[in-house]
């Protein structure tokens, strides 16, 4: 699958609009830790695919799960999407005049308490990569045509707080995605199909 920015712009505008659903956790009150990811799009072998990360050990949140670059908001962070440029530069070495900032998607709360902002952008490539040995095992460059595959997908429900909400599980290349993560590239690719 290959996508066009501005068409992928438009469709994440027009997305925006829309009224947010149970999904996103109503359920989860402030005070949430504000957060933003970057959903790093780029070209490769003319199909477009996603830039996921393996957290290691050592990070305080999250060890060893598939995440996108990201974190939570620093003092100094003029807004979330100067967050997302600056978690994405310290994770992978990407830098922010880089990315092509696309959109964004419904900020999504999370049962560890924070609400993250999801931005989307694309980044050039192939990319001199640098990541973190601290915060990143390895970097995972999965296609778009890949994910939307029925096959590499399953979905299960959780219990939260008293609520049972969804949870979306990816395979790829011996990497299960899920959590915060399965949810931002359902939610993602439910643009893709609007």
């Amino acid at each position: 699958m290959r996508l066009l920015p501005a068409e992928l712009t438009a469709r994440l505008a027009a997305q925006r609009l829309m009224v947010e659903d149970p999904r996103h956790r109503p359920f989860l009150t402030p005070p949430l830790t504000p957060a933003a990811v970057l959903l790093p799009l780029f070209e490769k072998q003319g199909e477009t695919h996603l830039l996921l990360t393996e957290r290691t050990h050592k990070v305080s949140h999250h060890k060893g799960q598939i995440s996108f670059p990201g974190g939570k908001q620093d003092p100094e962070d003029p807004d979330l999407w100067t967050t997302a440029l600056r978690e994405t530069f310290e994770e992978v070495g990407v830098a922010p005049e880089h990315v092509t900032h696309v959109g964004q998607l419904p900020d999504l709360p999370t049962i560890t308490r924070f609400c993250i902002t999801p931005y989307v952008g694309w980044i050039p490539y192939p990319y001199a990569f640098v990541p973190s040995p601290d915060e990143i095992e390895t970097l995972i460059e999965v296609p778009l045509s890949h994910l939307r595959d029925p096959f590499y997908r399953r979905i299960d429900e959780r219990e939260v707080f008293g609520h049972r909400i969804p949870v979306y599980y990816y395979q790829y290349q011996g990497f299960t995605i899920w959590g915060v993560t399965g949810q931002l590239i359902f939610d993602f690719l439910n643009v893709l199909d609007a």
